[in-house]
């Protein structure tokens, strides 16, 4: 009787209480039609209380996110099927789909009955301003009798995920910083045209294009010999991402742990288009031991979706890791906050003679709550006393103007 009891909606629960008293009412003052309609009454509710318990349908759930990938901001559609897997129809039914809180507000919508074996789609749209990878699921559905006297709570097991990426912002594409030694400042590009110096001289071996056989080699060694071109090696950089919670200020999306995070997305695939060989450094790629490799845009906008303050990687580990690449050659990008006077002067060091170094040191105080970031000016300085070109940026600071300034032949101290 408990477990009717709790199936009853409100309405159910007054038909009951009603019935009751009709009936008892009907019994002492001896009205046959009023005991009746009171039995009436308490029939009603416990019916539809057994008809919605007992009933049983089996559906599967898919969903489909279009795309699965966006930005900050961006809006996706999701398309939630409903295939009736049960021999018998589906009831009408109450779904509401439960999301992570930063993809607004719950989707509800009411399904209409399924015959057995068809499909039904309903779409629906999320926008979240967090990045992160968020849960779309599980779904929660209601099943009522026609009259609203009673009804059933299930949850459908089964979830997606949606990547939200940090925004990103068009750069400047006029300058860019060189790797190369004693060219600072230079438009760094791929060399795709090939001179004398990229050739090398192999024997012919079937299947090698005629057109490349070098006669001046064959005639010199009697055999047939065909050039090979070695296309040169492709330009490094190394972006670093400071993840210590002592050296931001400011909570959440306005805080300056996510501009920096925008600010690195934004730099890495600017890179990667102009044909730079991009490692991130940052506490997710370093304890997955990816920081070594190169990544593309794509999967470096991946691991900036999720990476975070939380993480058991320490400032040292990032900087062992910026170092081990670092010495190999490639310029350096570090965004970082005001904290502990010895930790820049570690990034400070990653510098190679001869290479560039470009650093955006983040006002901590300016955005908020820092209670253990410094000043910036002097970590600034620090870093421009050891030849880095070393910006301060504030939360005003749009991520275009202080690319611009740092990658410029001179860099003023505005923020």
């Amino acid at each position: 009787m408990r477990s009717l009891r709790s199936v009853l909606t409100t309405r159910g629960r007054a038909f009951v209480g009603a019935g009751v008293t009709l009936a008892l009412a009907g019994v002492i003052f001896g009205f046959r039609d009023l005991t009746r309609f009171g039995v009436l009454l308490i029939g009603l509710p416990v019916i539809s209380a057994v008809l919605v318990r007992t009933r049983r349908t089996r559906m599967r759930i898919e969903r489909h996110t279009s795309p699965d990938r966006v930005g900050v901001g961006q809006e996706a559609h999701v398309a939630l099927s409903f295939e009736n897997v049960s021999s018998t129809t589906t009831p009408l039914f109450l779904a509401e789909e439960r999301l992570d809180y930063v993809l607004g507000d719950r989707p509800r919508f009411v399904v209409g009955r399924i015959p057995p074996g068809r499909v039904r789609t309903i779409d629906y749209a999320v926008r979240s301003h967090l990045r992160g990878r968020h849960h779309l699921g599980p779904l929660g559905v209601q099943v009522q009798d026609p009259f609203g006297l009673a009804n059933r709570n299930a949850v459908l097991e089964g979830t997606a995920e949606l990547v939200v990426l940090p925004a990103v912002v068009p750069l400047a594409s006029h300058r860019q910083p060189s790797s190369g030694m004693g060219s600072e400042g230079e438009q760094a590009h791929l060399i795709a045209l090939h001179g004398e110096d990229d050739v090398t001289i192999r024997e012919y071996r079937d299947g090698d294009d005629l057109r490349r056989i070098h006669w001046p080699a064959t005639a010199r060694t009697g055999d047939l010999m065909v050039r090979q071109e070695d296309r040169p090696a492709q330009r490094r950089a190394i972006v670093m991402l400071d993840p210590r919670v002592t050296a931001h200020g400011g909570r959440g999306a306005g805080g300056s742990f996510e501009w920096c995070v925008s600010a690195v997305a934004s730099i890495a695939v600017h890179l990667c288009e102009g044909g730079y060989a991009v490692h991130l450094v940052c506490a997710d790629t370093v304890e997955s031991s990816r920081a070594a490799e190169t990544m593309s845009a794509g999967e470096i906008l991946d691991v900036l979706a999720v990476t975070g303050q939380d993480s058991s990687i320490g400032i040292d580990e990032i900087l062992r890791a910026s170092q081990a690449i670092a010495s190999s050659g490639g310029f350096v990008v570090a965004l970082l906050g005001p904290s502990d006077r010895k930790v820049t002067d570690r990034v400070a060091s990653l510098r190679q003679p001869g290479t560039t170094g470009l650093a955006l040191v983040v006002d901590a105080l300016a955005f908020g709550d820092a209670p253990h970031a410094d000043e910036v000016e002097p970590h600034v300085e620090a870093l421009r006393y050891a030849g880095w070109r070393a910006l301060a940026v504030g939360r005003e600071t749009a991520i275009p103007q202080a690319w611009g300034a740092l990658t410029a032949a001179t860099v003023g101290g505005s923020r």
